[in-house]
Formats: C-alpha cells, sequence, structure tokens
C-alpha cells in the first residue's frame, strides 16, 4: 500500500504539530514564561509553528534549549538543524526543519514582538505543563 502525498503532508504536520507542544512543555518546565504556539501553516510554507518562551537569565534560557534539544532527540527522535544565539543568550533559536523555538529574555522579546509580525498566525493552546505527561 502506498502513500498518498496528501496522506504524507498530514503525518508531517501531526509530528510538527506534536514537536512544538513538546517543546513548549519542556520549555514551561523548565520555567519558561509566557510560552506560546504559533501555526504558520496557512502564511508562510517556510515554517509550520513558532514555539516562543521567555527565560528570565541567560543560564535558565540555556536550560530551556538543552533541556528542549535533549528531549526532543531522545524521546522524538529528532535532532535539530542548527540554531542561534546561544553564547549571546538574549534570543536563542533552534531550528527544527518545519519548527523553529524563540527563547527571549523579556527585552528582547518585548523589542522583536514576534507574536505582532506574525500575528495572522494561528495561536496553538498550549496544555499545562503540569497537565500533560511525558
Amino acid at each position: 500500500m502506498t502513500t498518498s502525498r496528501k496522506d504524507s503532508a498530514t503525518a508531517s504536520a501531526d509530528r510538527a504539530r506534536e514537536l512544538a507542544l513538546v517543546a513548549a512543555r519542556v520549555a514551561e518546565e523548565t520555567r519558561g514564561l509566557d510560552v506560546r504556539v504559533l501555526d504558520l501553516r496557512k502564511i508562510t510554507p517556510v515554517f509550520d509553528y513558532f514555539v516562543i518562551a521567555t527565560g528570565s537569565s541567560r543560564r535558565q534560557m540555556h536550560a530551556m534549549a538543552d533541556e528542549i534539544e535533549s528531549v526532543l532527540k531522545k524521546e522524538h527522535k529528532d535532532r535539530k538543524r542548527g540554531g542561534e544565539g546561544y553564547e549571546e543568550g538574549r534570543w536563542i533559536v533552534l531550528d527544527y526543519g518545519n519548527v523553529m523555538v524563540h527563547l527571549f529574555d523579556a527585552e528582547a522579546r518585548k523589542y522583536w514582538d514576534i507574536e505582532h509580525l506574525w500575528s495572522d498566525a494561528t495561536p496553538v493552546p498550549v496544555p499545562s505543563a503540569g497537565a500533560a505527561t511525558r
């Protein structure tokens, strides 16, 4: 039995959504603030989802980034394709292909205002970290 392109695209979108929600959950579990997931599929072919979170310090942002990378690699067999900003620690971007994770300090998040830039994106409800299980 062969899989149609539509089925393959649906499976890819479902996988991207799952990875985005896992990354959001891990960000919350590592004390990320104001964690958001945006569905970009209707407005750009480049990405499916953005995960956005605010960290309280450079060290805490590193902990979020490291734990997201670890969980996605170990539990979901997905590796980041690239990343930026880890050393500076004001805006860390983790590239998972269809999912981009943006970790900001409060000042950088306010300045770049990604939610406003991508205001046509559909917000995805993020289950509380306390309600989610691994």
